[in-house]
């Protein structure tokens, strides 16, 4: 995430003087802050596909894997990295749909978000993360009414 720092370019700056660039970057921090604190309650709450309890319950999703950055371009980069419950879990796509689709439903569009199983902890998370972070592929798994099912289920009983 080192590349997507927040990166104030002075020729963008103009004249604007040090103490309003401060000014700048706190607010930008605070922004940010919110932000991550606004999608942690929002992803781990939801409840996993296969048991009752919520993300945040099972250590599949905690604050520290939750990062928010402003590009270049002044986009707002959410990248949230979660740990399945056990290395073979079936239903890890479903993990990563469900918190895309409860995002995708509370924040702007103009926010990117990547998700992505945490190195080492899944035995075929290279191929979920194309999954879950592919547009056409997240498109086609929606149609399908017994994943959308399975999802709405997860995100819409999120508040107990």
């Amino acid at each position: 995430m080192q590349e997507y720092e927040n990166d104030y370019d002075s020729r963008s700056v103009g004249s604007v003087g040090t103490d309003e660039v401060e000014e700048a970057k706190k607010n930008d921090d605070t922004e940010i802050k919110l932000l991550q604190e606004t999608i942690f309650d929002l992803v781990s709450r939801i409840r996993d596909p296969e048991k009752p309890d919520s993300l945040e319950d099972l250590n599949v999703i905690s604050e520290s894997g939750i990062k928010v950055c402003r590009l270049r371009t002044g986009q707002l980069l959410v990248r949230i990295e979660f740990v399945p419950t056990v290395p073979h879990c079936n239903l890890a796509s479903i993990i990563g749909l469900s918190m895309r689709s409860k995002l995708e439903k509370c924040l702007p569009d103009k926010i990117k978000v990547d998700i992505f199983i945490k190195e080492g902890t899944h035995e075929t998370a290279d191929e979920i993360n194309k999954q879950i972070n592919d547009k056409e592929r997240i498109s086609a798994a929606m149609e399908n009414p017994n994943l959308q099912r399975l999802v709405n289920e997860c995100i819409d009983n999120d508040e107990t």
